[in-house]
């Protein structure tokens, strides 16, 4: 595992225009990115790692911050961007923007102190960046979220700044996205959608695979088997279960958080794979496929093997272009994009934002439940139900018949970065 020998101070180094493609080789095009930050060590110029601020027509641009090793300008550039598509096609009054330091998020299991003094020193830099609103993301969570936040609050001299970190804890304000599987209940509202465009798909009997029994697959399997769904294969790093029959759900929940996790699971099956195979998974007949796990799990050497009707894009970048076209014209899967049907984080981090400075907006949020949740939960649904509709409408009526899924969605995201006719932004009415 790596070690770390950590830094006094953190500092960010803008760099702008031409000189991105200069010296980071990221070709520009007509949406960013607007500027990359080189987060580095003042003593020595060691660099720690990079913000990447893409676009910023709609807003500040909000993005997760990743803990990784080996995590480079590339990769953060590219998730900003992805941002940038994601909050646009949402609706939201939001930017793409990502963030990366260069550390093993492992080293910090037994070392909460050392983990806060980093994010601390990181938080110390991205004062410097007012028109970045930072979240959660891989390695990091919402102890971290509120250590930045208390890091601006400091420098502002005052809370409720607006300024990020979102996701933060529901004790000091924050929303818990993951306790209320915000992100499954965004899948939930598109597969819930997309019955009134396919007259051959129903939730009721169905059955589904969830490649990722996590903190999106977990809440899918029970969402969809609220409605009648069965759930029929589920995975996790430690192995692979399917039952034509189904699997016992509530077994399941209850075992996934054990060491052994899906492992341990003593139900009836058919096929078990072990953690070498569990990619195995997705190639078992369904009706709904929830691939909820790593990036690129579908690709040219198994997407002739997938057998469903319906694919919900639980994980970013699940598939790429070749497969899902493949799918869809092949196949005639239905595979609905990524930053459509899981942007239920990203909407909620925003009403967080938001109502961190905006009293009359908080007392609406909570008005409901004096929790905010069912506000989140409405506003998520009415969102990507409404992008489903845009995009089957637009499928249908497309000069271009071999169009796929992906394609029309970055369609509608270019579209709303761009000023309508009488020179304004589509943005949600009510979370102007």
């Amino acid at each position: 595992m790596q070690t770390h020998k950590f830094p006094q101070s953190l500092a960010a180094e803008a760099v702008r225009g031409a000189d991105i493609e200069n010296r980071f080789k990221i070709p520009r095009n007509e949406f960013g990115p607007e500027c990359i930050y080189r987060i580095f060590d003042p003593a020595d110029n060691t660099t720690w790692g990079f913000v990447a601020v893409d676009n910023l027509v709609r807003g500040r641009g909000l993005g997760g911050l990743r803990l990784a090793p080996d995590v480079s300008v590339d990769e953060v550039y590219g998730l900003a961007a992805a941002m940038t598509m994601k909050s646009a096609a949402a609706m939201l009054p939001l930017g793409g923007a990502k963030s990366g330091l260069r550390v093993d998020p492992r080293y910090f299991a037994n070392k909460p102190e050392e983990k806060k003094a980093l994010i601390t020193l990181f938080a110390d830099a991205l004062w410097a960046i007012p028109e970045y609103i930072p979240g959660p993301d891989m390695g990091t969570n919402e102890t971290d979220m509120q250590t930045i936040y208390e890091v601006f609050a400091q420098k502002n001299g005052a809370p409720n700044h607006g300024r990020g970190g979102v996701g933060r804890p529901p004790a000091q304000g924050g929303f818990p996205l993951d306790e209320w599987a915000i992100t499954a209940h965004g899948l939930f509202a598109a597969a819930v959608a997309a019955e009134n465009h396919l007259p051959d798909f129903r939730i009721k009997d169905s059955s589904v695979v969830i490649q990722g029994f996590g903190n999106v697959g977990a809440p899918i399997a029970e969402k969809l088997a609220s409605l009648g769904a069965r759930i029929v294969g589920a995975s996790d790093i430690n192995a692979g279960l399917y039952n034509p029959d189904g699997l016992d759900v509530d077994h399941l929940l209850a075992i996934r958080r054990t060491p052994e996790g899906l492992g341990a699971y003593c139900g009836p099956l058919r096929e078990r794979f072990d953690g070498e195979h569990v990619d195995r998974m997705l190639e078992m007949p369904c009706t709904i496929l929830v691939p909820a796990a790593r990036p690129h799990a579908i690709h040219p050497e198994n997407a002739t093997h997938i057998h469903t009707r319906l694919v919900l894009q639980g994980a970013n970048n699940p598939a790429d272009l070749v497969s899902e076209y493949f799918l869809q014209h092949r196949r005639g899967i239905v595979s609905l994009t990524d930053f459509i049907v899981n942007s239920g984080g990203v909407i909620a981090a925003f009403i967080e934002a938001k109502a961190d400075v905006d009293a009359a907006f908080r007392d609406q949020v909570m008005a409901e439940d004096g929790k905010g949740r069912a506000y989140i939960e409405k506003v998520v649904t009415r969102i990507i139900t409404e992008n489903i509709d845009e995009m089957f409408s637009r499928q249908a009526n497309h000069r271009a018949k071999d169009v796929t899924w992906r394609e029309i969605a970055h369609e509608i995201a270019r579209d709303r970065l761009r000023p309508g006719a009488d020179g304004s932004l589509k943005i949600l009415p009510e979370l102007l």
